[in-house]
Parts: C-alpha cells; sequence; structure tokens
C-alpha cells in the first residue's frame, strides 16, 4: 500500500479497492498501534484513532482533498501515485 504521507507520527496510505470492502475514495492512517479508514469528507469507516491525532488527520483531508481525489483515481486506473505534503 503507497504511503502518501507522514506527519506528527502519522502514516497515510491508500492504494486501490475498486469494487472491495468500502467501495468510496478513503484513505488508511496508522499512528503508533492504531488504525483507521476514513473517506474523504471525514468520515470513519473503520478503525479508531486517539482524538489529537484524529483531528489532525481530518484537518489535512481537508486541506488536500482534491489531491487526495487525484490519487484514488490514478490508483484505480493503476496508473501509480504522486506523494501529499504533510501538515506543518
Amino acid at each position: 500500500m503507497p504511503t502518501l504521507s507522514m506527519f506528527f507520527g502519522i502514516i497515510i496510505k491508500m492504494y486501490n479497492e475498486k469494487g472491495n470492502q468500502h467501495n468510496c475514495p478513503h484513505l488508511h492512517a496508522e499512528y503508533q498501534d492504531s488504525t483507521i479508514t476514513v473517506d474523504f469528507d471525514g468520515n470513519i469507516l473503520e478503525g479508531d484513532f486517539p482524538k489529537a491525532k484524529l483531528k489532525l488527520l481530518l484537518a489535512w483531508i481537508e486541506i488536500h482533498k482534491e489531491d487526495l481525489y487525484a490519487n484514488w483515481k490514478l490508483l484505480s486506473n493503476g496508473d501509480g501515485y504522486f506523494k501529499i505534503d504533510p501538515l506543518k
């Protein structure tokens, strides 16, 4: 699963799940032992995250929503992906 970004200990990943489990554009995030799956509107699809880290993740998603959709499309078409700037 390609890593798109990393910031404040949060690792953001995305891969092509077209027609699979969540069936909507989303990302996977990891922080220490916590994992979460979130769509690009900030809805939690699966998992749990520490509250403070979830706030950072949701802010990052809002800032980079267009880049996330572009990466989703690229990955869905098998065309690779690009890195997204971390939260600063």
